[in-house]
């Protein structure tokens, strides 16, 4: 589809900055999808891209991901999100993480971050000593803030559950073979909720040696990369990064459920079709995910303590059951009904579109 600047994933973005610190070396992109519900909000990714096409790609992708995600929590926050270009060698400093809290600092609020893949709660010390405008932050026990990564993985399995429940009308995932697509933050902390509950984990990450490591940890196994999401599984769940629900692998699926942690799991909308036309359970990411911005946002906004923050993951599973309700009365397919509605909460279209 050609779009008014000719980017293919541009989707009226409000606002796109491309930053350049000579100095450090930092090069940066920051979009701003919507600020229809409040500032902006959405994690750094730290990644060294083939090219910059590709990171503008994707943080075209994942700001507008973050709108809809912090749209269907019900959060008072629009959706941005920045990537920092990472070199060959994925080394930043000090001085980078500066100018890149420099450069939000100049957006005046428009842009709130916290931490993605690649970043780190000490990251986010550093770019607070030039903004105010980034959550993620150490904090004493018991109180809001942190690594979003936990609450992420929490919401997660919560969605997996709910979603094993619709599927399989089972409610324990004890027994329950789940191929696991990551052995970062978020998918190690799925994993040992679901280990805890007697699910059988396969691991697969593009790091042999922490996928080793987590397999050890929850008693599972190790299977390659390029074949995790057709093994034979009760649940895959992609906890990696996004774009991995395409016309091939979507045709090599070999579950009845997919529910998992990562961004933009779908390469395109018509592969949202796709999997639904295979009777496969599709649980939309940014509804599943979001239970690092929840925190996020109660952080930042301050509207709430620790147990709040977990009454709003605990409403997560609810919304995905009202997602594949309608789903199942319409026809429609669950990625579609989670689009129509995120966009008629920001204002872009109906829901009946």
């Amino acid at each position: 589809m050609q779009t008014p600047w000719g980017f293919p994933d541009f989707d009226a973005h409000e606002a796109l900055h491309l930053i350049h610190d000579e100095a450090t070396g930092l090069r940066a992109i920051i979009a701003v999808h919507s600020t229809h519900l409040g500032p902006s909000a959405g994690g750094t990714r730290f990644w060294h891209y083939a090219d910059d096409a590709d990171a503008l790609t994707d943080v075209l992708r994942l700001s507008r991901g973050m709108s809809y995600k912090n749209a269907m929590a019900g959060l008072p926050l629009g959706g941005g999100k920045a990537v920092i270009l990472a070199g060959e060698d994925r080394h930043k400093t000090p001085g980078q993480l500066a100018a890149f809290g420099t450069a939000i600092d100049r957006l005046g609020g428009q842009y709130i971050t916290a931490e993605d893949v690649g970043m780190t709660v000490a990251d986010m010390i550093e770019i607070a000593r030039k903004t105010r405008f980034v959550a993620g932050l150490p904090v004493a026990g018991g109180a809001v803030g942190g690594d979003p990564g936990p609450h992420t993985s929490l919401g997660v399995f919560l969605g997996i559950k709910a979603a094993v429940k619709r599927a399989l009308g089972k409610d324990s995932l004890d027994g329950l073979h789940i191929a696991l697509q990551g052995a970062g933050s978020v998918a190690s902390g799925v994993a040992l909720h679901a280990a805890a509950e007697g699910a059988k984990l396969t691991i697969a990450d593009v790091d042999a040696a922490r996928a080793q490591a987590l397999a050890t940890q929850v008693n599972g196994k190790v299977a390659d990369p390029a074949d995790i999401l057709s093994l034979d599984a009760d649940v895959v769940s992609p906890c990696a990064l996004g774009a991995i629900l395409t016309e091939q692998s979507i045709a090599a699926l070999n579950t009845p459920i997919v529910a998992g942690g990562a961004n933009n799991q779908l390469a395109t909308p018509e592969d949202g079709e796709r999997i639904h036309a295979c009777g496969i359970l599709y649980a939309p990411d940014y509804v599943i995910n979001a239970g690092g911005m929840i925190n996020v946002s109660t952080e930042y906004i301050r509207d709430g303590d620790a147990s709040l923050v977990r009454r709003r993951i605990e409403a997560i599973p609810g919304r995905l059951e009202q997602i594949w309700v309608e789903s199942a009365s319409s026809g429609r397919n669950p990625a579609a009904v989670a689009d129509a509605t995120a966009q008629a909460l920001i204002g872009r279209s109906s829901a009946a579109d």
